[in-house]
């Protein structure tokens, strides 16, 4: 099968296409690498994907051909979208990154009348500050990246609803593991500990419940949605763990496999934060038989050895 990635620079993207490409499809993942952050990983990155087989395009969603890229494509994973809820990061990048091009890429899917499923990629910060309810819990987002992930997905699947154009939407929660973004909590602690600098704490964090989730039961999930493409027209699947932990929690694995303990500075809380998320994951279970397998104590000491092996902290 042809697959597109959009992303596919990026954290989970990268190991969507690489396991694709593993499994033996004929994998494309573009991305625009922007300096979001280090540009010398998503790079390096880029690099790994070659290696394994991967057709990377350097392309904007938002100036790119995408009816020439989308001709003959079977399936898309579309990762690409501007992360995170920082208050550096104005509304019209999460316009222009979430909507904006999530609007430009299903609408050539819909022109294209010969892709199998365009998977969304959302986020449990559609739920807003408690993410703990099903698939048909209101969603309440407290942030710009929860608001235009939501409105991203609901314009996805309003090309189902009115067109029949074959969509899924994924909500992922907290996912971690190699190659995390270099400003998320446990790449960017672990750089900390290993460097000897001060890890920035946001107040009252240490007590946020979350549903921490492998990449790789990610991955695994991605892929049972592409051996099931009909089961999941027009529906929305909670894709995480449900079992769940502190960031407290989190923090004590690291320094447990450093053997080393963080320098902790408490900053302020960070306006739109979620202070709790579940993942109520019936729905996925009983559709797709998916259900996650990592213990989070696994997942971090993998990440751990990913930052070492590959000398990270060199890249960001």
């Amino acid at each position: 099968m042809k697959i597109l990635v959009t992303g596919g620079a990026g954290f989970i993207g990268s190991h969507t296409a690489e396991a694709f490409a593993a499994a033996g499809h004929e994998v494309t993942a573009v991305d625009n690498l922007s300096d979001y952050y280090s540009e010398e990983l998503k790079k390096y990155t880029v690099k790994t994907l070659k290696e394994k087989g991967v057709n990377f395009i350097e392309v904007d969603l938002m100036e790119a051909d995408l009816d020439k890229i989308v001709s003959g494509i079977d399936y898309v994973f579309h990762l690409a979208a501007q992360p995170g809820i920082s208050s550096a990061v104005p509304f019209s990048a999460y316009e222009r990154n979430n909507i904006l091009a999530t609007h430009r890429l299903v609408d050539a899917v819909a022109n294209a009348e010969n892709v199998k499923l365009f998977v969304n990629i959302s986020t449990s910060s559609v739920y807003g500050a408690q993410a703990t309810g099903s698939e048909e819990a209101e969603p309440q987002p407290t942030s710009f990246y929860g608001v235009t992930k939501l409105a991203a997905e609901q314009l996805a699947l309003s090309y189902y609803r009115d067109r029949g154009v074959p969509v899924t939407s994924l909500r992922l929660f907290s996912v971690y593991g190699p190659r995390e973004r270099p400003e998320k909590l446990y790449t960017k602690l672990i750089h900390s500990i290993v460097k000897g600098e001060e890890f920035p704490l946001y107040e009252g964090s240490r007590d946020h419940v979350r549903s921490f989730t492998y990449i790789g039961d990610v991955v695994d999930a991605f892929e049972k949605v592409l051996e099931n493409p009909t089961k999941c027209y027009g529906e929305i699947f909670n894709v995480g763990t449900d079992k769940t932990a502190t960031t407290g929690e989190g923090i004590d694995i690291i320094e447990n496999v450093l053997g080393k303990k963080a320098n902790i500075k408490t900053v302020p809380s960070r306006a739109g934060d979620q202070m709790k998320t579940e993942a109520n994951i019936d729905k996925i279970k009983e559709i797709l038989s998916w259900q996650p397998q990592t213990d989070i104590t696994d997942g971090l000491k993998r990440q751990v050895e990913w930052f070492k092996d590959n000398d990270i902290q060199k890249l960001i």
